[in-house]
Parts: C-alpha cells; sequence; structure tokens
C-alpha cells in the first residue's frame, strides 16, 4: 500500500463504510425510537388539539367584547 492510488481508494472505502454504518445506526434508532416515544407524541398532540380549542374560545371572547364595546361608544354618540 505504498502508491498513493491505493491510499486513495482505502480512504474512500473507510469513509463509505463509516457513512453506511452511520446512516444505518440512525435509521435503526428512529425506527426504535417511534415506538418508545409513540404514547407520548399522541399525548402532546392531544394537549396541542385541547390548547387550540382554548385558543378558540379565548379568540371569541376577545371578539365579542370588542363588538360590544364598538357598540357602546356608538350608543353614548347617539
Amino acid at each position: 500500500m505504498r502508491d498513493p492510488f491505493s491510499m486513495v481508494v482505502a480512504i474512500v472505502a473507510i469513509v463509505m463504510g463509516t457513512k453506511l454504518l452511520s446512516s444505518f445506526a440512525k435509521a435503526r434508532g428512529q425506527a426504535a425510537g417511534e415506538r418508545v416515544e409513540g404514547p407520548e407524541i399522541k399525548a402532546l398532540r392531544e394537549e396541542v388539539q385541547a390548547l387550540k380549542g382554548r385558543l378558540q374560545v379565548l379568540e371569541r371572547i376577545a371578539v365579542e367584547k370588542e363588538d360590544s364595546l364598538t357598540r357602546q361608544i356608538e350608543g353614548l354618540r347617539d
């Protein structure tokens, strides 16, 4: 392995092997992570839905108060 071409081939092979192993390990970790985090993700999604519902109620209250305030101001002008 004294010629430069052999060294380049060896370096490329090592880098490609490392990348392949890294991507394989990452893919296995993600697949296992989905099974472990499944119930947690479901709970978080349910919580987000509940918060969205609360936000809609608060927006409706804010708009109703704004409309009633506008009507009161218009009533005072008359």
